[in-house]
């Protein structure tokens, strides 16, 4: 996994919040001060170009967060 990629997925990883409703988890920007919000949203496009490029796939990403 690049640098950049394992950063943003590291970095994403504080936004994962587990839910009540089907006992899933997903990424909550909320969570997130408004602040850092941007650096929170640019990983999230570090994360979708590494998907669409192929260096990694939807469900190793997922994995990686916690969200499955």
């Amino acid at each position: 996994m690049s640098d950049d990629v394992k950063k943003a997925v590291d970095l994403l990883k504080n936004a994962v919040k587990y839910s009540h409703l089907n006992n899933q988890k997903h990424i909550d920007l909320s969570l997130i001060d408004a602040k850092a919000r941007i650096d929170y949203q640019k990983a999230l496009v570090v994360v979708q170009n590494a998907i669409k490029n192929g260096d990694k796939t939807e469900t190793e990403i997922k994995h990686e967060l916690g969200l499955i």
